[in-house]
Parts: C-alpha cells; sequence; structure tokens
C-alpha cells in the first residue's frame, strides 16, 4: 500500500501534537504547519491527500487557506476537513462557504477523527492490540464499579474479560493502573463489540467486549504508548 500523506493544521501546538497521536502509523506521513498561509505553501509543496485545517489562525485563517486550495487547479482534489469550535454556528458556515469536505468540531473527538480520516483516505486505521493483563475499573454509575482483567490493549481502547451483560455503544466510564511508575489512567470508553459466550465473533477469545476510549487526554495517550514500548509486548 502506498503512503498516505496528512496535513495537520493550527495555531496551538496542544492540537496538532494530540491529532498526530491520532494518525501514527507507518503508512501515514504527517505534515504540519501553524497557519493558513504556511499550509498553503506546504501542500503545493507536498500534493497531501487530507488536511486537517483550523479555522482561526494567524496570517491567514482557515477557510481563506480552503477557498484558496479549492481554487487551486492543482490542488483542488484535495480533501479538507476544517477543525472548528463548538458552539458557534456562524464559525460552520464559514467553513461550508469555503468548500470544505467534512467539519469536525472542537474539543475533538477521537473517534470521529480517526473515522474521517478512514473514510478520505480509504484505508483501515485501526490501531495494533498487545497483550496485556492489567485489572480495569468500569462501569455507568461510579456506586457501581466492576473489575475484570483486560486481555489486550491499543492506545485506542482495550478488551476486557467478562461475563457480564454489556451492550455495542454503552457508555462506560472506565481506569486502570499501569506500572514504572504507577500512573492511573481514566477516560470515558464506549463498548465497540462484543464476544458472547454462545456465539463468539472471535472464538480464540474469552467471553468479554472490547471497549473504544473516548476522551483520552494527550499524557495518558503517551503513558500508555510508552507502556506498551518499554514492556516489549507481543501481539495479540
Amino acid at each position: 500500500m502506498s503512503e498516505k500523506t496528512i496535513l495537520l493544521v493550527d495555531d496551538t501546538e496542544l492540537f496538532l501534537q494530540l491529532e498526530k497521536t491520532f494518525l501514527q502509523r507507518s503508512d501515514i506521513n504527517i505534515l504540519t504547519a501553524s497557519n493558513g498561509q504556511q499550509a498553503l505553501d506546504l501542500a503545493r509543496k507536498h500534493l497531501p491527500d487530507v488536511v486537517f485545517l483550523d479555522l482561526n489562525m494567524p496570517i491567514m485563517d482557515g477557510d481563506e487557506c480552503c477557498r484558496a486550495m479549492k481554487n487551486d487547479p492543482v490542488l483542488r482534489g484535495v480533501s479538507i476537513v476544517m477543525v472548528t469550535t463548538d458552539g458557534r454556528p456562524q464559525d460552520q458556515e464559514r467553513c461550508r462557504d469555503a468548500g470544505c469536505d467534512a467539519i469536525l468540531l472542537k474539543p475533538i473527538n477521537r473517534t470521529e477523527f480517526v473515522s474521517t480520516a478512514q473514510k478520505l483516505l480509504q484505508l483501515s486505521v485501526r490501531e495494533k492490540r498487545f497483550k496485556a493483563t492489567i485489572q480495569v475499573r468500569y462501569g455507568q454509575d461510579s456506586d457501581k464499579i466492576l473489575h475484570d482483567f483486560s486481555i489486550d490493549i491499543s492506545s485506542g481502547g482495550l478488551f476486557i474479560k467478562t461475563d457480564r451483560p454489556l451492550k455495542v455503544d454503552e457508555m462506560l466510564q472506565i481506569g486502570f493502573d499501569l506500572p514504572d511508575p504507577v500512573r492511573e489512567v481514566n477516560c470515558s470508553a464506549q463498548v465497540a463489540w462484543v464476544n458472547s459466550q454462545l456465539k463468539p465473533k472471535k472464538p480464540d477469545l474469552p467471553p468479554g467486549v472490547g471497549v473504544r476510549f473516548i476522551d483520552l487526554s494527550l499524557d495518558d495517550l503517551h503513558v500508555i504508548r510508552n507502556y506498551i514500548e518499554s514492556n516489549h509486548l507481543e501481539l495479540s
């Protein structure tokens, strides 16, 4: 498979780093820019497949940059995703008027971000999972916390071995501790799939649920990746 190029554009370094962590894999080349003019120059030089473009930036705003790309005979085929702050309908209207292909809202939702990249790049962005036995605390109510163990983990989610009745798309609060040094990770999560005992989707796995992290912080994301790398975990 040929390498895909994604250009991430935002004047806030934190958002750039967060978006980069969502897309890091060997077949994706990531470029970054901090304003619209810089993005336009990089796009003309590297011809990216997809651009994630913040709306409000210094020197040149994202909608002006988007409009310039869509009016450029060479760049008009590039997919552009405008990123803007939630709760401001007038900003979303600016994005649509600029001719973008999609709009995402801040704060960035990891699932929506990855799903949009997957659709526009026409490739799977499923992250590799690594074998890991970690005690996981989870539940919908803080007064009814369940305790079970994971089978595997990635920076996007984990599989919990359990025979408790959970449903696909069910929202949970999840927490677990990673060692060396001990670090507690907490976030919202969503049940992505269920491996039932009677009709397992994956017979090589025990009964349980695969959950995806929803609002994992950038710090916790780095902690999970460091845990995987430092412990040389095997692929599941």
